[in-house]
């Protein structure tokens, strides 16, 4: 199975529901974001797809987090905008926008701080 990864950043305030702490207050991260996506195949430039578009469509989607307050914006004006949710949000909406017959998004990481994550991944 081959697997390429790209980086990205963003920046975004929230703070957990019905957490019993500091972190039910309001505050805010810089987050990192690792996308990583694999195939069982090359195409025929020998890539599995051109990391170009794989951090555009990763850029757009981060976008819509970039400088919110999660709290307030879709799904996390729903769900606690805990670093899970958020990384297995991004999962499903990179899966809807890059997922082929051959290529599949295989693992999201979002990184609170530099020594915290979480990430999603689907068996």
């Amino acid at each position: 199975m081959y697997q390429i990864t790209i980086e990205t950043h963003f920046s975004s305030a929230h703070r957990l529901i019905q957490y019993n702490g500091e972190c039910e207050r309001l505050h805010g991260h810089n987050w990192k974001v690792l996308v990583s996506v694999s195939s069982e195949t090359l195409d025929n430039l020998g890539m599995v797809m051109d990391f170009k578009i794989l951090k555009d469509k990763t850029k757009a989607l981060i976008a819509r987090l970039d400088h919110q307050y999660l709290n307030e914006i879709p799904p996390f004006n729903e769900i606690n905008p805990t670093t899970e949710n958020i990384s297995k949000y991004l999962f499903d909406e990179l899966s809807k926008a890059i997922n082929t017959e051959l290529i599949k998004v295989s693992r999201v990481e979002v990184w609170e701080s530099p020594t915290c994550f979480a990430s999603y991944t689907q068996s």
